[in-house]
């Protein structure tokens, strides 16, 4: 049996395509552990690994309409993320959010060089602590670069709610930070 690195891309989608278990295998073995971390930034570690298994399912069911234009691995990435955002869906986690019109002036800026104090790990681990709905409008936004239009379709939300989520999540991530920042001094 040939090592994963061995296959390559475009074998492994064409293995895919042709249902074979091996290339299947492949390619999940290949590229878990990068869409793990996108699963577990939008769900939390609790729901990541079923998102992950079902995310998977949906790539061997879709990749025949894989075109070639792009990463793959981008593809794949919409795939998962759209997974994940069905599950917040299914949990209702933005039937809360609000129009930026009736939020109350948020506001509040770090200090200079608090995050530079932080490691990128504990500051994911403040973003994964943020309320899923926040959490969702945040990933979307500010680390997959959507627009607030974007966003709002993809969550079925308004884009002035888009903008209230993140607008919000930002406060509260800030003031996470703050309170890890003033712990470690």
């Amino acid at each position: 049996m040939s090592e994963p690195s061995k296959y390559d891309e475009a074998q492994l989608i064409a293995g895919c395509v042709r249902g074979d278990r091996n290339s299947q295998r492949i390619l999940y073995e290949r590229y878990a552990s990068v869409m793990y971390p996108v699963c577990v930034r939008y769900l939390g570690r609790e729901d990541a690994k079923d998102v992950l298994q079902d995310g998977f399912l949906t790539v061997f069911d879709k990749i025949d309409t894989y075109k070639g234009e792009g990463s793959f691995e981008g593809w794949m990435r919409k795939i998962f993320v759209n997974a994940c955002l069905m599950q917040i869906r299914k949990g209702d986690a933005l039937r809360y959010s609000e129009d930026i019109a009736e939020s109350p002036e948020l506001g509040g800026v770090l200090e200079h060089g608090v995050l530079e104090q932080l490691s990128t790990k504990e500051i994911l681990d403040q973003i994964a602590q943020l309320p899923p709905g926040l959490r969702s409008t945040f990933n979307l936004f500010v680390l997959d670069g959507y627009s607030h239009a974007e966003v709002g379709a993809l969550l079925g939300i308004t884009e002035q709610s888009s903008r209230s989520q993140v607008s919000r999540a930002r406060t509260l991530l800030q003031e996470k930070i703050k309170k890890l920042y003033n712990g470690k001094k």
